[in-house]
């Protein structure tokens, strides 16, 4: 049976039709075939790995190998979801070349589809010339995780009329240089609206309210996994820490009591064999 893969085509056909598109975050081989299999639309390899699977503060300690690691293996249990790689920091700040060669490895060596970045006005001619050489992107305005050092942390961005119109035009911006979507991250949810409005392209919110054309949200939240720092906009729809927590505690009781690992746990071998040992 063949399989309908979601495509930068599926993505602008569900804004015409009106339909949402879902994506969640995955870093390995088998979170991303579970998540696959339910049915979701894409799924973003985001440099968040930073703080979900490495421990780290922020994602700007998150370099190109790490993501290429994380794509291939997230690569190897999706066979219908789009994949996105985000490029981490300083990916896509030096120049044009490493840009487009960065984004290329992305695409070549970790099997993604497509490429997302942060930013606007910024880096709009790392944007067109990552398209022009054949690569899918999605863009990323609003609140820019690896900006978090100039925004003074991580804040809800556009409230003012200035910054909000700021927003607005960058989003204009990388529309007309190529992105096939736009993640909007931490905004007012009016100010995702207008911007909805505004872009022929699927808008993806995360804590950009309801009017986006999808959403995304980190897998480790929503499944009540990554309890170090729980945005507004998340929503638990599992507790899986708790369940992971009270399976572990079982197999360090039930080992350490002798009840594990019981007889249907093991193997046999013949009493010939086992008298010519001793």
């Amino acid at each position: 049976m063949s399989i309908n893969k979601f495509t930068v085509s599926s993505f602008l056909k569900a804004k015409n039709n009106d339909e949402k598109i879902s994506m969640l975050t995955a870093y390995d081989y088998s979170m991303a075939k579970i998540l696959d299999e339910s049915g979701v639309d894409s799924l973003l390899v985001g440099d968040s790995l930073g703080m979900v699977v490495l421990g780290y503060e922020n994602t700007l300690q998150v370099t190109i190998d790490d993501m290429i690691h994380h794509c291939k293996a997230v690569s190897r249990g999706a066979k219908r979801a789009m994949i996105i790689g985000d490029m981490p920091f300083l990916s896509y700040h030096v120049s044009i070349e490493d840009s487009v060669r960065n984004a290329g490895r992305l695409i070549q060596e970790g099997n993604a589809h497509a490429v997302k970045l942060e930013g606007g006005k910024n880096v709009i001619d790392k944007v067109k010339a990552i398209v022009k050489a054949q690569i899918p992107v999605i863009g990323h305005v609003g609140l820019t995780p690896q900006s978090v050092n100039m925004f003074g942390g991580f804040k809800v961005q556009g409230k003012g009329e200035e910054q909000a119109k700021e927003i607005i035009e960058d989003a204009l911006l990388l529309q007309e240089a190529g992105v096939f979507a736009i993640v909007l991250e931490a905004i007012p949810e009016k100010l995702s609206k207008i911007i909805t409005e505004k872009l022929d392209i699927p808008t993806i919110g995360i804590g950009a309210g309801k009017h986006c054309d999808g959403q995304v949200l980190v897998t480790q939240d929503m499944l009540g996994m990554f309890s170090d720092f729980t945005p507004k906009f998340v929503k638990k729809y599992a507790n899986l820490s708790s369940i992971i927590k009270e399976a572990t505690n079982g197999y360090i009781d039930e080992m350490k009591s002798g009840k594990f690992p019981g007889k249907e746990h093991g193997f046999t071998i013949k009493e010939e064999v086992l008298e010519k040992l001793y």
